[in-house]
């Protein structure tokens, strides 16, 4: 049995995951869908298509506008009825293409599948998950094929697959590895190819047993390489990139890091099977697993949404609000890492985990207090940070400070904060510590670009004027 590690902190909230036993279900057709050309970490994509536009289900309405990029794909047929922004998880305005719908859901010519994958160039695959707008769907939303395109100097040697889904109330990646293991392991055996490793492991937490089981035994038919699925013990954030990297292999991601510095990638159960079905099927990515769950609803359960669709409909299908139940607050995500947002018209995106609502009872009502000096949200980080003295330095706009105490390496995942008995609200002050810092680096470097840049071209002038002249 493969030998489990245990990082440091963690927390372990109340699981509340009631929508389980709740198979996928497919989404009805919309009149409308408000399709972001922002549902990925990088630079918007660049609209392909004007107002009055005719679409097809699949067909490309956006184009990556950088390296850290996506593509953007119509999730239905119909018109382009506004070109403009729309509100975001974040509470931001992001630039958008409303479609409405025509009602026939008539595709687009699909790309082309890929039958023979195994005896194809990497570079074609990863090609095609570009192609496909393939993004990681656990959250973070990072373009999948850059994550793919390793690093020059270096080099992978294990691919982790993150089954474990810890945030509480979330169930859509169990319903897919349930529902859909072949599709998954074939998408996980393509990005093992693509990165020439021979070290596969899916981790999957023990609240998973039946997942870990059927995943168990689809895997014995793949041996080159071999798929390992690992049971993990329960504990809140399991399923983080270096927490999850270390409980796998123990390696240690540093400070500043990313995992291909310790020769890992780790990809997302969802992200797996999508790029299975752009190589195999030829399918883009237009469409997802999302769970909607919480007491006030009457019916919580699983859906595959097409991007664009507003909360309120996914609200309708989970049967609406229990007679006399109000909505204390909307989360987009869970509980612990989700984004609380304030109008029912925000749509579902390519990161969409799911649609969470809270009841009153639910929602802790407290006012911020002076940090107690307890040490507990220093117990439970993660990341071995010291959360209550970062705060304090943030509060009073220590920025430089907080950066030298490794703020850069919150990962934002809320233990901080939901250990403290003061309530005081860490995860903001993070982000905002995170946001200044951030905002000072790129500064920075745009800086030394620029007096690089001038240095050279005062080189070349100086070189040009040097030069000696040619004879008459």
């Amino acid at each position: 049995m493969h030998k489990i590690f245990h990082f440091y902190g963690g927390v372990h909230p109340k699981e509340s995951k009631v929508s389980s036993g709740v198979a996928i279900v497919d989404a009805p057709l919309y009149p409308l869908y408000t399709v972001p050309l922002s549902m990925h970490i990088g630079a918007p994509a660049k609209s392909l298509v004007a107002v009055g536009d005719t679409v097809l289900r699949g067909q490309q309405i956006g184009e990556p506008a950088s390296f850290v990029s996506s593509t953007i794909h119509s999730p239905t047929s119909g018109k382009v009825k506004s070109i403009g922004t729309c509100l975001g998880p974040a509470g931001t305005q992001l630039p958008c293409v409303v479609i409405e719908a025509d009602g026939q859901d008539t595709p687009a010519d699909p790309l082309t599948p890929i039958t023979d994958w195994r005896n194809t160039d990497p570079a074609i695959l990863r090609a095609r998950v570009a192609a496909a707008g393939i993004v990681g769907m656990g959250g973070a939303s990072f373009p999948t094929p850059v994550k793919l395109s390793i690093p020059p100097g270096k080099t992978i040697d294990t691919l982790i697959i993150n089954g474990v889904e810890c945030e509480p109330c979330l169930t859509a990646d169990h319903r897919l590895m349930l529902e859909n293991p072949k599709m998954i392991l074939e998408g996980v055996e393509m990005v093992a190819n693509m990165l020439g490793v021979q070290n596969v492991f899916i981790g999957i937490e023990n609240n998973k047993p039946d997942a870990i089981e059927v995943l168990t035994k689809e895997a014995t038919a793949y041996t080159a390489p071999a798929i390992h699925v690992v049971p993990l013990k329960v504990r809140y954030p399991q399923g983080a990139e270096k927490q999850l990297i270390y409980a796998i292999t123990k390696r240690q991601v540093p400070s500043g890091g990313l995992p291909a510095d310790v020769h890992c990638v780790v990809q997302n159960i969802g992200s797996s099977c999508a790029i299975a079905e752009a190589v195999i099927l030829g399918k883009p990515l237009y469409e997802r697993v999302t769970t909607v769950t919480g007491t006030p609803l009457v019916a919580p359960g699983n859906w595959r949404f097409r991007v664009g669709t507003p909360y309120a409909e996914a609200i309708k299908l989970a049967g609406g609000l229990k007679e006399g139940a109000q909505i204390a607050k909307l989360i987009s995500g869970g509980p612990m890492m989700g984004m609380t947002v304030y109008s029912q018209s925000v749509p579902v995106m390519k990161n969409t985990s799911g649609i969470l609502l809270m009841g009153p009872d639910e929602v802790k009502q407290y006012t911020s207090k002076a940090c107690l000096r307890c040490g507990r949200c220093n117990d439970v980080c993660p990341m071995q940070l010291m959360p209550g003295i970062l705060s304090v330095q943030i509060e009073n706009e220590r920025f430089d400070d907080a950066q030298s105490w490794h703020v850069m390496d919150c990962i934002e995942c809320g233990c901080c904060a939901y250990t403290c008995p003061a309530g005081r609200p860490l995860v903001q002050h993070m982000r905002r510590a995170k946001s200044e810092v951030g905002a000072k680096l790129r500064a920075q470097k745009a800086a030394a670009d620029a007096a690089a840049k001038a240095k050279a071209e005062a080189a070349a002038k100086a070189a040009g004027a040097e030069a000696p002249k040619a004879d008459k």
